[in-house]
């Protein structure tokens, strides 16, 4: 596996290899003996690989959070060479690690695919024929976007009046004026009222269409975010663990308002330019075939520029949207961590990291801008090459008495519009291929089928006990088996700790019982029903989830309280919040439960964010309640009052807890030893200690890592000289 950190906590990217007989990294080995052990686990952000024999740790190394998978993958496949060592060391050979054929970066013990490759797998560019895909969100609107483009027509037409009044305005006013004839004043001014009249019912009609489609594309892009968020709601976990906080911010709103402002503007002005170029060309030809013949010469080269160019704006944009989402990201991370940051003083790498990723932003925008740069230019000096063949031969026709001054002068005015249309159709390009991508990436979301989907049929839960049954559940994240075969029958009422090495399976478990995954096979019933014949949220109403981190919302106390249940009432509230040993601490804020909480918890500490969290909890009266280390990360006395709260959380509810202090599970009616996504042990705190295995090997050692810290602290209390 690639570590990315060195011992210092530096970013150094070096290469960890497992095989059959060792450890190797940079030249360093470390032989497998029987009775090793490797640790995986993390803290503030940085992962940490322990090698520990019998007389202690024999290496470390350290990695970021996005090398988690890999680490785990490693601890996976290191266990299951133990055993081997254990059954038969003797017969042990040394087998090479495997590499990929493409990158050669080294492959996963338990998989055949590559996690570099699959990450670097280039994605196909946006075609532009996915704009037309948003005609599902446009279709309830179609008589407005009809009525829109027949304003558009007639807008358009009433354009193209002028410049045909000039002919007589030239031919019978003008030229036989120079000639010596008096002027037609009626004639002047009919053909003034003419061009007067169409301009202001060009205005109208423009001003008209203009409103008219800029309404409809803003109600296309708000159903367009609408469905986009909905449907990232009932995605399941695994697509929110691979995608990053910003580019899913950046989809839903950038993206969707870039849809909105082509829709609006440039969809129209494309519109426009097509109608205008159709029916200047229909009157060209209708004027003089061969003069209209010399204004198309342009045509082919432009046509030409354009299919060029078009695939290198495609992938560039594609490519300018996914750095963006770099940018994003760096905001994502690094705004809502700034407490973190600024604790850790590295203000000045996290500038860093977003000035590296603007920098990438920036020389990818100059790159496509300096194709674009050329176009542009170029399809104007076509253009007006074009309008120069078209004067030298309109001359030559007029020498030649084929055509009047008049006819030539309607002419070029029709040429300025027809270039000055082409010109603006050729700088459409750009911008469509935008949008073709801002669409791709609104439709990568909205193709995502989630893995837990909803029942055909659902069945209704009514009167849940809170039985759980789990037969033969087995579980894989890609290629990785994380739980195997297990099986567990847990009783209404009953209280049951998890407990194990980390990866050993049991958050996964959790994961599976609240269906945030489905089981790769076997089945999880609840009172004799498979869950996945339940609809979602019906099955989720019964549950009660308390996390280690508990996350609130911004808003206030009673608002985070009553999240599960809106309609709740002051009364309930208060009632959950006594029950969770919360009341106190909120009648001491400013405003009560009307006080404000900031992001993320914000202004609480972590036991007052716990029991508001358990007061949710409490406040939807579930018939299963599962704790994921509720207490791990606060102080004694602070753990003392959220157990409080959690005594009276668990009554007469199904429970499943997991705890960091093995201790605290003393309660519990029946214990749950995992290992390597199996259960090897099952019964209550007494009987598995007097069983000497698993179970009393994880409390032995926890109780010798508490003495040794109480130890160290101990030692580094100062003695009472004075007494």
């Amino acid at each position: 596996m690639a570590l990315d950190l060195d011992s210092d906590l530096h970013f150094r990217t070096r290469t960890l290899l497992l095989t059959r007989q060792k450890f190797t990294l940079e030249g360093q080995e470390w032989i497998l003996n029987p009775g090793m052990e490797l640790r995986l686990s993390d803290h503030a952000g940085v992962g940490t690989l322990e090698l520990l024999d019998a007389h202690g740790r024999i290496a470390v190394w350290h990695f970021t959070m996005g090398v988690q998978a890999r680490a785990a993958r490693m601890v996976d496949h290191f266990h299951r060479l133990m055993a081997q060592l254990d059954q038969a060391p003797e017969q042990v050979i040394e087998e090479p690690a495997r590499t990929c054929p493409e990158c050669q970066a080294t492959l996963p013990a338990d998989s055949d695919e590559c996690p570099e490759c699959a990450q670097e797998a280039p994605q196909a560019p946006p075609s532009t024929w996915v704009l037309l895909r948003l005609w599902r969100f446009a279709r309830p609107y179609r008589w407005t976007l009809l009525t829109g483009f027949l304003l558009t027509l007639a807008s358009t037409a009433a354009t193209l009046v002028p410049p045909y009044l000039t002919i007589p305005l030239m031919d019978r006013v003008l030229i036989p004026f120079q000639n010596g004839q008096e002027i037609d004043t009626g004639l002047v001014l009919a053909l003034l009222g003419g061009l007067l009249g169409s301009a202001l019912l060009a205005w109208g009609l423009g001003w008209a269409r203009t409103w008219l489609l800029a309404l409809v594309s803003e109600r296309i892009s708000s159903d367009l975010r609408t469905t986009t968020f909905d449907h990232l709601l009932e995605l399941s976990l695994d697509y929110f663990s691979s995608k990053r906080t910003g580019d899913l911010m950046a989809r839903i709103g950038s993206e969707t308002d870039r849809i909105s402002v082509f829709l609006s503007l440039h969809a129209l002005d494309f519109l426009t330019d097509v109608l205008m170029i159709t029916m200047t060309a229909v009157i060209l030809f209708s004027i003089n075939p061969w003069l209209a013949l010399a204004t198309l010469v342009p045509l082919p080269f432009i046509g030409w520029m354009i299919h060029l160019v078009r695939d290198r704006l495609r992938t560039g944009f594609e490519k300018i949207d996914r750095v963006w989402g770099e940018v994003t990201n760096v905001l994502a991370d690094t705004i809502p961590g700034i407490r973190v940051v600024k604790a850790f003083a590295q203000e000045a790498r996290e500038a860093r990291r977003f000035r590296q990723a603007n920098e990438h932003n920036l020389a990818v925008n100059d790159r496509i801008n300096r194709t674009w740069s050329l176009f542009t230019p170029t399809v104007t000096l076509l253009t007006e090459i074009g309008l120069l063949v078209v004067w030298a031969f309109g001359i030559w026709l007029v020498s030649q008495s084929e055509i009047t001054v008049g006819v030539l002068t309607a002419f070029i005015a029709y040429i300025g519009r027809f270039y000055g249309r082409l010109d603006s159709m050729s700088r459409i390009v750009s911008v469509t291929q935008k949008a073709a991508s801002g669409a791709k990436r609104i439709f990568d979301i909205l193709d995502h089928v989630s893995n837990v989907p909803e029942p055909a049929q659902p069945v209704p839960l009514t009167q849940v006990q809170g039985g759980l049954q789990m037969e033969g559940v087995s579980f894989r994240y890609g290629s990785r088996t994380v739980i195997r075969n297990l099986s567990l029958d847990i009783r209404p009422g009953e209280m049951i700790g998890l407990v194990g090495h980390s990866g050993s399976g049991k958050s996964t478990l959790v994961n599976l019982l609240c269906r945030f995954y489905d089981v790769s096979e076997g089945a999880i019933r609840i009172d004799g029903t498979d869950i996945r014949r339940v609809g979602v949220a019906d099955f989720r109403r019964h549950i009660g989830l308390v996390l280690q981190e508990p996350f609130l919302f911004f808003g206030t106390i009673a608002e985070n309280i009553a999240y599960g249940k809106p309609g709740a009432t002051r009364a309930e509230i208060v009632a959950a919040a006594r029950a969770a040993h919360a009341h106190e601490f909120i009648l001491r804020l400013p405003q009560g439960y009307d006080s404000l909480v900031g992001e993320r918890g914000q202004g609480l500490s972590g036991g007052e964010r716990q029991r508001i969290s358990i007061a949710r909890a409490l406040l939807i009266d579930p018939r299963i309640l599962i704790l994921d280390e509720a207490t791990s990360s606060v102080d004694t006395e602070t753990e003392k009052e959220i157990q409080k709260a959690l005594d009276n959380l668990v009554q007469g509810r199904t429970t499943i807890a997991i705890a960091h202090r093995l201790s605290t599970l003393r309660k519990a009616d029946r214990l749950v030893v995992m290992d390597r996504g199996q259960v090897v042990e099952i019964g209550p705190h007494d009987e598995l200690m007097a069983q000497r295995g698993a179970y009393w090997r994880l409390y032995e050692a926890q109780a010798r890592k508490e003495q040794e810290a109480a130890a160290l602290l101990d030692a580094d209390t100062p003695e009472d000289h004075d007494a």
